[in-house]
């Protein structure tokens, strides 16, 4: 007994002083002033500048990005990043592994343009006839780069990995899907994921909510027997849209323009832009086999809702009087929405708070109608969130309304975002920010 208690104190001691030692060898507290993060994306402003209206001038559709993902990863492999390309039709993926052990952290960011002729009023304008980057995925390539390029820097400070997903083909929704069906979101082992989309906001200003983003889009289409005259198909219509509409009072969520208007925007509690359930004015109308087929989009802001959605247009089409001609009623396009974890969103907005001008980081109000992003589908697999950052000089006449004829962004909104982003990814990488 005596003899085993001896043994047992040694053991005691050897663990007291391995964990000394242990304790002595820890390494000090990670710490970044966020004058230094300022004066890191000061430095390479003007180089992100140049990549971005490099990008404007040669835009790229959807499933075609192909020289714009050869110029992200010479990028990234410039700056010591592990790359990866074409997991996915033209992805690359770059990793910066931190010198302590750690979560691991993406930010995401877009690649493809929009198809259609744009009065582009850049100096720097598309060369590519009929294609432009009306949406800002430009702009969000040079942020994500720039943020790459801050926190190589930091290497040594960081605790986890940082991972870069340049996404291609987010217009047309396959994009962040593709990825994920080919295993590179599971083989990267994601603990969360943020990106950011410039809208018509103020340049600089950010904007998040937990929760949903965007409303809940819905195509519907009603199949009829073919035996409703043009009169009977609008009074039909019509009913229809009577039936599925809710607003707040004197609130009309479908004027977009109105998104970010300092009254009713979706930047101010009182917003037009929340509670609302709505169709588009006009539905498409197609004759095939005999079949009378009504379609158009519905907008919903309640998940709680959804369910409900199909059945209430069945007995709007029953209380037409055309119950008997019914085939039946169905979703044809049903993506995910953008929806926020709430605790991360929190923990988010206090780290962008500390790494941001003052009070440019707000609180977003409403749901946006009509948009959506397929980062939603990433959000299904990994906690991440989501945020607006305007790109905005009202001053100047610049707006950066996304998909607008006149769509025009200050490129400011490239150094706001650079700064702000990489602060926080600081921050969830385990570095301390200090003013």
């Amino acid at each position: 007994m005596k003899k085993l208690i001896i043994t047992l104190s040694g053991i005691a001691l050897a663990l007291v002083a391995g964990c000394q030692t242990r304790t002595a060898e820890r390494a000090p507290e990670a710490r970044i002033s966020v004058e230094s993060v300022k004066r890191d994306t000061d430095a390479i402003y003007e180089k992100l500048v140049a990549i971005r209206r490099d990008i404007h001038e040669y835009p790229e559709l959807a499933g075609n990005e192909v020289r714009t993902a050869a110029k992200i990863a010479s990028q990234l492999r410039a700056l010591g990043l592990e790359v990866q390309t074409g997991q996915y039709g033209h992805s690359v993926v770059g990793v910066l592994r931190g010198a302590r052990p750690g979560k691991t952290v993406a930010w995401r960011a877009d690649l493809d343009a929009l198809p259609g002729f744009y009065p582009d009023p850049e100096p720097f304008r598309s060369k590519t006839p009929n294609v432009h980057h009306a949406c800002a995925h430009d702009i969000h390539i040079a942020i994500a780069l720039g943020v790459a390029e801050v926190l190589s820097k930091q290497r040594d400070k960081l605790s986890g990995t940082a991972v870069f997903i340049f996404q291609p083909e987010e217009e047309t929704f396959n994009g962040a899907k593709g990825l994920i069906e080919r295993g590179v979101v599971s083989q990267l082992k994601l603990d969360e994921i943020y990106g950011a989309h410039v809208t018509a906001f103020a340049a600089g200003e950010i904007r998040v909510r937990p929760g949903e983003m965007f409303a809940y889009q819905r195509r519907v289409r009603i199949a009829m027997k073919n035996e409703l005259s043009k009169a009977q198909i609008e009074a039909l219509t019509k009913q229809v849209q009577q039936t599925m509409f809710r607003a707040r009072p004197d609130a009309k969520p479908w004027e977009i323009q109105r998104l970010v208007d300092q009254s009713v925007g979706v930047g101010v509690p009182t917003t037009a832009f929340q509670d609302f359930l709505f169709m588009d004015s006009n539905f498409d109308t197609q004759v095939e086999g005999g079949e009378l087929r009504l379609s158009a989009y519905l907008y919903e802001t309640s998940a709680a809702n959804l369910a409900t959605l199909l059945p209430r247009i069945e007995a709007a089409v029953a209380a037409s009087g055309h119950k008997a001609q019914l085939l039946n009623v169905s979703f044809v396009q049903a993506n995910p929405t953008v929806v926020n974890e709430p605790a991360l969103t929190r923990a988010a907005m206090t780290a962008l708070e500390q790494a941001s001008p003052p009070n440019s980081v707000l609180p977003l109000y409403g749901q946006a109608p009509f948009f959506n992003d397929d980062f939603a589908y990433f959000q299904q697999k990994v906690p991440g969130v989501y945020f607006f950052l305007g790109g905005s000089n009202f001053e100047k006449g610049i707006i950066a309304f996304n998909h607008a004829p006149n769509f025009h962004a200050d490129e400011e909104t490239i150094r706001r975002g650079v700064q702000s982003f990489s602060g926080l990814l600081l921050t969830r990488l385990g570095v301390t920010l200090h003013r």
